[in-house]
C-alpha cells in the first residue's frame, strides 16, 4: 500500500541517542538492496538494520487497530514501517517464509520488539506494555533479491518451510519472555537471526 523511508532526525523523546528514523514518510518508489531501502536512513545500528532487519512491514490493518484504540489516525509509516502492507497477516508469517514484492525477494525473519523510542514516537505512555499485550508486531525480512518496489506491487509467497513457527511464535519469547517456547522454536534454528538463535540455545 505505500513505501517508505526516513531521515534521522534529532528527538528529545530518543533516548541516549537523541536522534532517530523511525518517521517513515511515502516515496513513489524504492530500491531495496541487501541492508534496506535506498534513501532510508538508520539512527541505531546497535538495535536496527542490518542484514536480518534490512526491511519492515507493518500491515495497515494493525494500523487501523492502533488508530481506534488511540482516538487518532495514524498513517502508513507511522509505525516506522518501510512497507506497509495490506491483506497480510505479518504476525502469522513463517519465520523463512519467502516473499516476492514488486521486484525484491524477502525473507521474514523476526518480530518487531517495541522500545523506548516508538513509544515516544507515538506520545503514548505505556506503550511497551500495550503493544507487547496486542502482539501486533510486524515482521522484519532479509534481503534475497534486490528489487524495486512501489505502493500497488503485488505480494506473492514463493515458500513456506514446513517447521511452521511464526512471527507471533517468536515474539512470544523474545518479547514477552516465553521460555516454554523454546522447544517450539528448535526446528526453526537454522531460520532465525543469529542473536535470536544464541538466545534459543541458551534456555534449550
Amino acid at each position: 500500500m505505500s513505501v517508505n523511508v526516513g531521515a534521522i532526525q534529532p528527538a528529545e523523546w530518543a533516548g541516549r541517542k537523541g536522534k532517530t528514523a523511525i518517521d517513515k514518510r511515502p516515496v513513489a518508489e524504492a530500491k531495496i538492496g541487501k541492508l534496506g531501502l535506498a534513501g532510508d536512513e538508520i539512527s541505531d545500528l546497535e538495535h536496527h538494520g542490518g542484514e536480518y532487519q534490512a526491511v519492515y512491514a507493518y500491515a495497515v490493518e494493525d494500523l487501523a487497530f492502533w488508530s481506534a484504540e488511540l482516538g487518532r489516525t495514524l498513517e502508513p509509516g507511522n509505525a516506522g514501517e518501510n512497507l506497509s502492507v495490506s491483506g497480510v497477516d505479518t504476525q502469522a508469517l513463517v519465520i523463512g517464509q519467502r516473499l516476492r514484492v514488486g521486484g525484491a525477494v524477502l525473507r521474514a525473519t523476526a518480530p518487531r520488539v517495541p522500545c523506548q523510542v516508538f513509544a515516544g514516537f507515538w506520545d503514548v505512555r505505556g506503550l511497551v506494555k500495550k503493544f507487547t499485550v496486542v502482539g501486533r508486531t510486524g515482521a522484519y525480512f532479509a534481503v534475497e533479491e534486490e528489487g524495486e518496489v512501489r505502493a500497488g506491487d503485488a505480494i506473492e509467497t514463493l515458500s513456506t518451510p514446513e517447521h511452521g513457527v511464526t512471527i507471533a511464535d517468536v515474539f512470544d519469547f523474545v518479547g514477552r519472555n516465553s521460555r516454554e517456547r523454546v522447544p517450539t522454536l528448535l526446528p526453526a534454528l537454522a531460520d532465525l537471526p543469529p542473536k535470536v538463535q544464541g538466545w534459543v540455545r541458551e534456555y534449550a
